[in-house]
């Protein structure tokens, strides 16, 4: 018998023959893209090259799969918050460059989005708070060792995840609640427009960083970030498009139909860095 928390992944979810499929945790398929293994891969090569030593080896893919479960639980954020305002997630998927909640649809209210995009950062944050708190209550900072290192660690990996997330640039979470909140002021295009702009800002800062500093990690990652925040913004064009398309035929058409073809229809995608 399945349990409510967790169950097996059904057919449909195994259709995609480029992931391993974690199974279905609160009812959303979950699952880590193959890609993800070369990740382990890179880890794995760049430890042993500067230690020598497999356990440091163990040590290195260890920490980098907990840093990759608190990002699995900022997706969840994502998820849960949609779901109390009636969006279902079709699936949760990690990638090399983080993670990806795909919702069923866009929340067509400003207030929605803004809770919903600041779920995930808020998780990161709270997660490193927390840790911290049991740091310093075991005495674990002061006495050094393995487990100092280790929560040291999670907790500047959870703060770099949810102070670099508030960033209001897309596709970070902040280009989203910068959005909602700019929404009402100058409408949901030019609020895109704008925090489109700042995220390919952001990417030519990283994309210059990573050539002269030798890192072909922060390349790839200006390029995910330049085109991510250009696919964004081409989906709120199509979406006015199709708005004002609805609007002229309502206009001689009559009342609309109760449901809401084009809003439904759209798929919102949350990234974690």
């Amino acid at each position: 018998m399945d349990h409510p928390f967790f169950s097996k992944p059904t057919a449909a979810d195994r259709r995609d023959r480029w992931s391993w499929h974690l199974g279905r945790i609160l009812g959303i398929p979950t699952r880590i893209h193959a890609s993800f293994a070369l990740v382990l891969v890179w880890i794995g090569f760049s430890t042993w090259s500067a230690a020598h030593s497999s356990l440091a080896v163990l040590f290195g893919l260890g920490f980098a799969l907990a840093v990759f479960t608190c990002v699995l639980l900022h997706e969840f954020g994502h998820a849960l918050v949609a779901r109390r305002f009636g969006i279902e997630t079709r699936r949760i998927t990690l990638l090399p460059i983080g993670g990806v909640a795909e919702l069923e649809r866009s929340p067509s209210d400003p207030r929605a989005e803004l809770w919903i995009a600041a779920a995930g950062p808020a998780v990161n944050l709270g997660i490193a708070a927390a840790l911290a708190l049991a740091g310093f209550a075991l005495g674990s900072f002061g006495a050094g060792g393995l487990v100092s290192v280790v929560l040291s660690g999670l907790v500047w990996a959870n703060l770099m995840l949810g102070l670099f997330n508030l960033v209001p640039a897309f596709p970070m979470d902040g280009g989203r609640v910068f959005r909602a909140l700019a929404s009402k002021r100058v409408g949901q295009l030019r609020a895109t427009q704008l925090a489109a702009k700042l995220g390919r800002f952001l990417a030519v800062g990283f994309g210059a960083w990573g050539l002269f500093g030798g890192n072909p990690v922060l390349v790839l990652v200006a390029a995910f970030v330049w085109f991510a925040a250009g696919r964004e913004l081409a989906s709120v064009r199509h979406q006015v498009q199709q708005r004002q398309a609805f609007e002229r035929v309502q206009a001689f058409a009559g009342p609309p139909p109760s449901r809401d073809h084009a809003s439904r229809d759209q798929v919102f995608y949350v990234w974690r860095g």
